[in-house]
């Protein structure tokens, strides 16, 4: 096994991970609730960009769903962002059967 080969694979790969992440990073996301009520727009990096509020939920009444719907959106961006990290990941480094065993990235 040649280390420096190994160590010059590892750092190419530490590279191309970065690259990605900053991919993903500026992309955006929308996460929706209450059936397209609310909306919400989010960086890749988790950074909530805009909220969209159907006006039918402006009423005092509907404050505590209103709260639990924003909620809800922001997750739903979040989910959406973590499944398109994951699944990047997962296909540029998905076969690393070559690294030894102990190695992860």
């Amino acid at each position: 096994m040649d280390i420096n080969k190994l160590m010059k694979q590892a750092q190419s790969m530490q590279k191309k991970m970065q690259e990605m992440q900053e991919e993903i990073a500026r992309k955006e996301f929308v996460g929706k609730s209450g059936g397209g009520l609310v909306s919400v727009i989010m960086s890749g990096s988790g950074e909530m960009k805009k909220t969209l509020i159907d006006p039918s939920l402006l009423q005092v009444e509907e404050k505590e769903m209103l709260e639990d719907l924003i909620v809800a959106a922001h997750n739903d961006a979040k989910t959406k962002a973590d499944e398109e990290s994951k699944n990047t990941m997962s296909g540029a480094f998905g076969n690393l059967g070559s690294l030894p065993a102990g190695m992860k990235f």
